[in-house]
C-alpha cells in the first residue's frame, strides 16, 4: 500500500477509504509509518478517530498505545463511549490509564462506565489520588443524568469580589477553562448564589460587586435529574449552559450547550427505540446477552398479542370460506390502518418529547386528530373501494359476491380502521404519560395490535353482515 504524503485530513480520508477495502493493510501501513500516524493524531484527532473505527480492536489498541497519552485521549474523546470501550480493551493497562488521565472528567467517566468493572477498577487504582477521587465521584451518577453529563471544568468565583477583581481572576483561569460564557458565583460553602455572563461582567463598573451584576437564584438542575429535564430547561430558557448542584445546592458542574444538543439527539433516538420495544440504552455495541434480555420481553408480549389477533380471525373463518377474496383483501385494511396510526403516533411522540402538549390542550388535540382520521379514512376508503371494484371487474380478483358489495365492505373497513388507528396513535402516548410511563414505551406494539384487530376482525365482521 502506498500513500502520498498529504495533509492530515486528506490522509485520513484516504486511509478510511482504503480500510473499507482492506483494513489489515491500513493497520500494517500505519504501524510501519508511525510518524504519519502520530502527525495525524496530533493535528486532526477527529479524523484519526475515523480511521481507528475502521480497524479491528487489536490493531486499534496497538495504534493507540503508540501515541502520546494526550493524543490518545483526544482521539478517544471523539469516539462514542460504547465503541471506545471495545477498542481499548486490548490496550496495555498502563497506556490506557495514561490516556484516561488526560481526558476530560466527563469523557473519562463515560468511557469507564462502559468498561468491564474489573478493568475500570484496575485503571482507577493506577491513577493519582486526586484524579481517582474525581472520577469515582462522577461515576456515581448515571450517564443519562445531569451529573453524568456535566463538566466540572467551570469558572466559579466567590460572592464577595468586585467586577474588576472577577475579571482579573478570570484572566488567570482562561488557560484552564475553555468555556467562560457563564461565570458562577458561590459562597464559602460552594452553594450556588448566582450567575453572570462574561459580557455583563466586562461592561460592569470595575468597583461594582458581583452581587449587583449577577443573576440571583439561576436556573439549575439536581445532579440526579434526567437528561430530558436538562434539555427542556435549556430550550425553554435559551441557556448556553445549565449549572448542576447537589441536594444541598452546592455547585458541582455545568452541562454545556454541545452536551445539551447531544442530549436532544439521544432522547429522540431513545424514543424511537422505546416505541418499537428495543432497549432504550442499547446500541450496536451492546453486549449480546444484555440486548437479548432487553428485547425478549417485548417479543413475547408481541407473540401473546398476535395470538389474540389470530383468535379474532379464527372466529370469522366462515365468511372467508364463503368469499375467499376476503383473505387477499384483509392485509390491505390492516396495512392502511397501521400506516395512518404510525403517522399519528410519530407526531404525538415528537410533540411530547419537546414538551409541546400541555394537559389542557389534550381534548382539542384529540378532536383535531379525529378529524384527520375521518378525512384520511374517507379518502382511502373511496380509493380502496374503487380499485377493488376495478380489479374484480377486470378479473384480477375472483369473487362469489357482487363486486359492488365487496367494494363497499373494504371501503367501510378502511374508513373505520384508519379513523381508529389515527385516534389510537394519538391516545396511546397520552395514556402512557398519564400512567407515569415513557410515552414512547412499546407504543408501536400496542398500535399494531389495535390496527390488526380492527383491520382483520372489523373487516370480516362487516363482510359477514353485508355479504
Amino acid at each position: 500500500m502506498r500513500l502520498r504524503l498529504r495533509r492530515p485530513r486528506q490522509l485520513a480520508r484516504d486511509l478510511v477509504a482504503a480500510a473499507r477495502r482492506d483494513r489489515d493493510e491500513v493497520a500494517d501501513y500505519l504501524e510501519a509509518h508511525g510518524e504519519q500516524w502520530e502527525a495525524l493524531a496530533g493535528a486532526a484527532p477527529g479524523d484519526a478517530a475515523d480511521v481507528l473505527e475502521q480497524l479491528t480492536e487489536e490493531d486499534a489498541a496497538v495504534l493507540l498505545a503508540d501515541l502520546a497519552p494526550e493524543d490518545a485521549a483526544e482521539i478517544l474523546e471523539q469516539i462514542a463511549p460504547e465503541l471506545a470501550a471495545e477498542l481499548v480493551e486490548a490496550v496495555p493497562i498502563a497506556d490506557l490509564t495514561a490516556a484516561v488521565s488526560e481526558m476530560s472528567g466527563e469523557s473519562a467517566a463515560d468511557l469507564l462506565f462502559e468498561l468491564d468493572d474489573e478493568l475500570t477498577e484496575n485503571v482507577l487504582a493506577l491513577m493519582d489520588d486526586e484524579a481517582e477521587k474525581e472520577l469515582r465521584r462522577l461515576l456515581q451518577y448515571p450517564p443519562d443524568s445531569a451529573g453524568g453529563l456535566m463538566t466540572t471544568e467551570i469558572a466559579a468565583l466567590p460572592v464577595g469580589l468586585t467586577a474588576g477583581e472577577a475579571i482579573e481572576r478570570i484572566r488567570q483561569l482562561h488557560e484552564e477553562y475553555e468555556d467562560l460564557s457563564y461565570v458562577y458565583v458561590v459562597d464559602d460553602d460552594q452553594h450556588l448564589r448566582g450567575v453572570v455572563s462574561f459580557r455583563d461582567l466586562v461592561f460592569a463598573r470595575p468597583g461594582a460587586s458581583l452581587d449587583e451584576v449577577m443573576v440571583h437564584d439561576p436556573i439549575a438542575v439536581d445532579a440526579m435529574a434526567d437528561r430530558q429535564e436538562v434539555a427542556e430547561l435549556s430550550q425553554r430558557y435559551h441557556l448556553f449552559g445549565i449549572p448542576v448542584t447537589d441536594q444541598d445546592g452546592r455547585l458541582l458542574g455545568m452541562v454545556t450547550t454541545d452536551t445539551v444538543i447531544e442530549t436532544v439527539q439521544d432522547e429522540a433516538t431513545e424514543d424511537f427505540a422505546a416505541a418499537v420495544g428495543a432497549g432504550v440504552e442499547e446500541t450496536v455495541y451492546t453486549n449480546v446477552t444484555k440486548s437479548v434480555v432487553s428485547r425478549a420481553p417485548w417479543l413475547v408480549l408481541n407473540l401473546v398479542l398476535a395470538l389474540f389477533v389470530a383468535w379474532v380471525i379464527e372466529h370469522q373463518t366462515g365468511v372467508i370460506r364463503r368469499e375467499p377474496v376476503l383473505a387477499a383483501l384483509m392485509p390491505i385494511v390492516a396495512t392502511l390502518g397501521g400506516s395512518g396510526g404510525n403517522q399519528s403516533l410519530a407526531v404525538m411522540i415528537r410533540s411530547l418529547a419537546t414538551d409541546d402538549v400541555p394537559r389542557a390542550q389534550v381534548p382539542s388535540i384529540i378532536v383535531r386528530q379525529a378529524g384527520v382520521g375521518v378525512l384520511n379514512g374517507a379518502a382511502v376508503a373511496v380509493a380502496a373501494g374503487a380499485l377493488t371494484l376495478a380489479l374484480i371487474g377486470a378479473g384480477v380478483f375472483e369473487s362469489n359476491s357482487e363486486a359492488g358489495q365487496v367494494a363497499i365492505v373494504i371501503g367501510l373497513a378502511c374508513l373505520a380502521n384508519v379513523f381508529i388507528a389515527t385516534l389510537s396513535g394519538t391516545a396511546i402516548p397520552l395514556i402512557l404519560r398519564r400512567l407515569g410511563l415513557d410515552p414512547a414505551l412499546a407504543a408501536s406494539i400496542f398500535l399494531t395490535v389495535i390496527t390488526d384487530v380492527v383491520g382483520f376482525g372489523g373487516f370480516l365482521l362487516v363482510a359477514a353482515a353485508l355479504l
